[in-house]
């Protein structure tokens, strides 16, 4: 039984576009050899951080949501945890109020975009 997880991780801001790119090929490459299915994701940017973190105030923040297995999870904090490039991660269960909140802000955001689009 798939369970909908999603995932935030803040990679240090010393990375090169290209570098940051390829750090989230990485995990994104990890869930899916795992088999998860990948549902939304979005990239934040740089944003500055509430409190130093190895003396960086700012990081990428980077989002993932998906389904998976729960193995899976273990697979995915371990390699966070290997990787220099990872600032913090959170790795948290949606229940379904979550999902449907999720699906809900992604139609309102396409919708607006396309709003701003036929009004441009």
């Amino acid at each position: 039984m798939l369970k909908n997880y999603e995932t935030v991780f803040i990679m240090t801001p010393v990375l090169s576009d290209e570098q940051m790119k390829e750090a989230v090929a990485k995990f994104q490459k990890l869930l899916k050899d795992k088999g998860a299915e990948i549902v939304h994701e979005d990239h934040w940017g740089l944003r500055k951080l509430a409190y130093a973190i190895q003396k960086k105030t700012s990081g990428f923040y980077h989002l993932i949501e998906f389904k998976a297995e729960g193995p899976v999870i273990n697979d995915l904090e371990i390699a966070f945890k290997r990787d220099e490039r990872i600032l913090r991660f959170l790795t948290v269960a949606l229940d379904k109020h979550a999902v449907a909140y999720n699906e809900k802000k992604r139609v309102n955001k396409a919708a607006a975009a396309a709003e701003a689009k036929a009004e441009a």
